[in-house]
C-alpha cells in the first residue's frame, strides 16, 4: 500500500460511517487489503487497478459510498477514525511478522 496520510484515514473513516457497526471492522480490513493489492498491481502493470485505484487507502475508499466528514464532535466518526488507525497498526505489525 502507498504511504498512508491523514486524508487516507479520513476517507476510510467516511466510507465506514455508511455501514452498520457490525460490518465496519471487516470492511476496514478489506479496504486496506484492496489498497495494498492495488498498489502491487500498479507497481506491476504501471496503471491503476480498475476497481481499487492507485494503491492509496483514499483511492480504495473512494470506490465506496461515503458520508460527508462530520468532524471529531461526532462519536461515530471518532470510532471509525480510531478503527482505521488501529487496523492499520495491526496490518503493519502482521506484515513484519511474516
Amino acid at each position: 500500500m502507498r504511504r498512508v496520510m491523514h486524508g487516507d484515514v479520513v476517507a476510510a473513516a467516511r466510507a465506514l460511517l455508511v455501514l452498520p457497526h457490525m460490518m465496519r471492522e471487516p470492511a476496514c480490513r478489506r479496504l486496506i487489503y484492496e489498497a495494498d493489492a492495488a498498489h502491487r498491481y500498479f507497481k506491476r502493470f504501471g496503471h491503476s487497478h480498475c476497481l481499487w485505484g492507485d494503491g492509496s487507502l483514499m483511492s480504495a475508499a473512494g470506490q465506496h459510498p461515503m458520508r460527508p466528514e462530520p468532524g471529531f464532535g461526532d462519536q461515530d466518526y471518532c470510532q471509525c477514525f480510531e478503527l482505521v488507525l488501529s487496523t492499520l497498526i495491526d496490518w503493519r505489525l502482521s506484515r513484519r511478522r511474516s
